[in-house]
């Protein structure tokens, strides 16, 4: 009887390890689609995978950049369950906020920065992140510094963990102070990084605070632009291109059609009901690339910036809102 080759062997193996881990992975992308899984369990279930069997479609993802584009059509599909007026007075209420926390934050990630000698462009895109929105901000302020891939990691590797924890903490300590809705969605869109857990972290609190929480996150990212433009100017780097956030337009196009078009507004919780599935569906895919690797570039003074910052803008916002926003 003749034996079978061991190269043989040892690559099927690999070959059903990786169709198994293909499987699984697919499996448990397919049940965050469900009702049965929430975005703060959608977020574990991907930090348990890329712990354990890694994402094996990660090259893919990221080749077609799946995950920004599914938070991207998520949020515009949230724009369907929102009327004009309310946005209007939902960002007239976060104007003064977004101005005071952005400045603040950026100042004081500076001084951060150079208190423990943090590099430059890292420090900058830690705080841009913090500021504004998180990933968003990072990836458009990085090829205008010309920011090299370990500080985009870093910084995104910061961003990605708080993010993660804000998501689990945010709705319990709103319901232990009471917060009202409005209350939590301005908190949310201040305090927290990224489009994706504020919008998961909101929308566990209620509709209204999801409302909210969006539509000021929103108006929030806009300062991406006028923050590439300084940060250009600030070091000196040259003309770079800067990434404008088109889908926020949009968002504004769906929430003018809810408002004005009948057949729109009488199907919009049939639209709101696949973003919001969609949104689940992002944070699996966020915790899914947070891996060990990931994890392990941050550093130990980049990590304490970005949560000294954190703190900061969410116990300052918080005491703030909580004294002056009924």
């Amino acid at each position: 009887m003749s034996s079978i080759p061991r190269h043989t062997t040892e690559t099927n193996k690999a070959g059903i390890s990786v169709l198994l881990r293909r499987m699984i992975f697919a499996l448990v992308a397919v049940l965050c689609l469900t009702p049965f899984i929430s975005a703060p369990v959608a977020l574990l279930l991907g930090l348990i995978i890329a712990q354990t069997i890694g994402n094996p479609f990660s090259a893919i993802m990221q080749k077609h950049k799946v995950t920004p584009r599914l938070l991207q059509y998520s949020v515009v599909g949230l724009g369907f369950g929102m009327s004009i007026q309310s946005a209007i007075e939902a960002g007239k209420q976060g104007v003064l906020f977004t101005i005071i926390t952005i400045f603040g934050t950026l100042i004081l990630g500076l001084l951060l920065g150079y208190f423990f000698k943090i590099d430059k462009k890292t420090s900058h895109l830690i705080s841009s992140g913090t500021a504004i929105c998180g990933g968003s901000a990072i990836a458009a302020v990085a090829p205008v510094i010309k920011a090299d891939e370990k500080q985009i990691s870093v910084a995104l590797g910061i961003v990605f963990i708080l993010n993660s924890v804000a998501l689990f903490i945010f709705p319990i300590i709103g319901n232990q102070l009471e917060m009202s809705q409005t209350q939590f969605g301005l908190w949310s869109a201040i305090a927290i990084h990224d489009t994706s857990s504020v919008v998961g972290a909101a929308s566990k609190f209620g509709d209204e605070a999801l409302q909210v929480a969006t539509t000021v996150k929103l108006a929030r990212a806009l300062w991406i632009i006028p923050l590439a433009f300084f940060t250009a100017f600030f070091f000196k780097e040259g003309k770079q291109k800067i990434k404008i956030p088109y889908f926020i337009g949009f968002f504004i196009l769906a929430m003018l059609a809810n408002t004005y078009i009948p057949f729109i507004h009488a199907n919009s919780k049939i639209l709101v009901a696949i973003a919001k599935a969609g949104l689940v569906l992002t944070l699996f895919f966020i915790g899914a690339s947070l891996s060990a690797k990931t994890l392990k570039s941050v550093g130990l003074k980049p990590l304490l910036q970005g949560l000294l910052l954190w703190v900061a803008i969410a116990s300052g916002s918080l005491l703030f809102i909580i004294y002056t926003v009924t």
